[in-house]
């Protein structure tokens, strides 16, 4: 587990460059934020995956205070929302993708 992704307490992969984030209902949206700010800074693109409507919820909130910390250092970044099948347990799920990238 990398150094971002034990710092926030979640799940951090890697699909190809990309940086892939899992949200949780127990997620602390502030750290999420500071993980996807490390990430774009790192490599202008990070992927945060959720499922269910409290994990979404606290995803989308990451975002936006994400975006407002890269804000201040003048980046501003993108989220494009998608759907994506994910195996759990031998078990596909649906869950919300959301791909950040720099503007």
């Amino acid at each position: 587990m990398s150094t971002v992704a034990r710092a926030v307490g979640e799940a951090l992969e890697h699909r190809g460059s990309t940086e892939v984030l899992k949200v949780s209902t127990r997620s602390r949206p502030s750290a999420v934020a500071g993980a996807i700010a490390g990430v774009i800074r790192e490599s202008g693109m990070a992927e945060v995956q959720s499922i269910g409507a409290g994990a979404t919820n606290q995803a989308i909130k990451a975002v936006a205070i994400a975006r407002s910390y890269l804000n201040e250092e003048g980046i501003d970044i993108v989220c494009v929302p998608s759907f994506i099948d994910v195996a759990i347990d031998e078990e596909e799920r649906t869950a919300i993708r959301l791909l950040i990238e720099r503007r």
